[in-house]
């Protein structure tokens, strides 16, 4: 009998110490409440639906300045960062060439025009001889065969004035020619501009038998324009005179404005596109359209921006967003409270009482960060956002003692 009660007892104590296991478990692991959301208050704000886009800044000019003329550079006018005028001299080359070039055209001329000037006077001797044979043939005192050949040396005298008109006209332009090529010695400034890149230093010996090598790089910097890489996603929705407004890596807080010209129509790899590509290089070509085809693709957006401080310089980075649309002062919620169905848009409301109501409500623009509330709420009331997630276990502690 005490063997029965003692058994019983211990049968007691176990089933106590499993329950109180069971409760502790149960505390530790219990799930999250099933109300427990993640609210936002309505609220009076701004909504600004945009597209981002990378673009590059550029003078509205850029001209690479090159000599025309071969030769040492004697002297360079300018320096880094210079403003100058149009037909403002930049550089100097030895002309000590183009001089000599000159001399010999101009020499070769006059030596034409000498030769004319001997021509004419042949001419008149032979006309005057011409018309003595054709008075004394009328009389027959001169036979008809020195009358022709009077006739045929005028004729011929003629032909040769007129092939030294011709060598004339050639020497003139050979004239012209070499002095225009004594003039590019003097490389002069194309546009008004700043002087960005100083290419030829002074001294160095430039050849412009087949190239133009570059002296220096002028650019425009009181307009710059910005070129904004647009990707086709988004280049549907983009259009010229939209609004624009742009920030640099070195001052993200201060906003230029402009608004958007022009798009390209196609991107830059139309460019290496095999369908230009000839038969011997239609391999290369096709090799490098599947890799551009295979890469992401980019529209060109422009457009330019004042520049009359000169804060914004050659080919920075420009982060540029172009404004599809914008509401100011509207009601607002997160985007994430929103569920859009067939009829329109619901947000589940927080009643004043705790309970949670769905609404309808008019959208107007959405940013996918923050929505435009047309109708349907009011300011101050509060919206579901989102709920925790109720089958994780919620951490509550310990387990409690046995």
């Amino acid at each position: 009998m005490k063997l029965s009660k003692k058994r019983a007892g211990l049968i007691l104590v176990v089933v106590a110490g499993l329950s109180a296991a069971a409760l502790g478990l149960r505390s530790y692991f219990q799930p999250a409440a099933p109300d427990a959301m993640l609210t936002a208050r309505v609220a009076v704000g701004n909504v600004e639906q945009t597209v981002l886009a990378t673009g590059t800044l550029k003078p509205v000019k850029l001209v690479a300045v090159g000599a025309q003329a071969s030769g040492r550079v004697v002297s360079m006018k300018v320096r880094l960062g210079q403003k100058v005028a149009t037909g403002e001299l930049i550089a100097e080359i030895d002309p000590i060439n183009q001089q000599n070039a000159l001399r010999k055209a101009e020499a070769s001329l006059e030596n034409i025009r000498a030769q004319r000037l001997e021509k004419v006077a042949t001419l008149a001797l032979a006309r005057a001889t011409l018309g003595r044979a054709q008075l004394t043939l009328a009389q027959r005192a001169t036979s008809r065969a020195e009358f022709d050949s009077a006739e045929a040396t005028v004729k011929q005298t003629e032909a040769q004035i007129a092939a030294l008109d011709a060598q004339i006209l050639s020497g003139v332009v050979a004239v012209e020619d070499a002095r225009a090529n004594l003039g590019y010695t003097r490389v002069t400034a194309p546009i008004d501009g700043t002087v960005l890149a100083i290419v030829t230093q002074e001294g160095q010996t430039v050849n412009a038998t087949q190239t133009a090598p570059t002296m220096v790089v002028l650019g425009q910097v009181d307009v710059m324009t910005v070129r904004a890489e647009i990707s086709e996603a988004d280049v549907v929705r983009a259009k010229p005179g939209q609004p624009v407004y742009f920030t640099i890596l070195g001052d993200p807080d201060h906003r230029y404005h402009a608004k958007l010209e022009s798009i390209d129509p196609a991107p830059e790899s139309v460019k290496t596109d095999s369908s230009f590509s000839t038969s011997s290089s239609s391999s290369s070509s096709s090799s490098s359209s599947s890799s551009s085809s295979s890469s992401a693709i980019y529209y060109y957006g422009v457009f330019n921006v004042q520049n009359p401080d000169g804060r914004l310089r050659t080919y920075m980075t420009a982060q540029v967003r172009i404004v599809l649309g914008d509401a100011k002062g509207v009601l607002t919620v997160p985007s994430a409270a929103l569920h859009r169905s067939a009829a329109g848009y619901t947000v589940d409301v927080v009643e004043p009482n705790g309970t949670v109501s769905t609404r309808p409500v008019e959208v107007g623009l959405d940013n996918k960060s923050v929505a435009e509330i047309r109708s349907g709420l009011k300011v101050g009331e509060r919206v579901v956002t989102g709920r925790k997630d109720s089958t994780q276990p919620a951490f509550r502690g310990p387990p409690r003692p046995f």
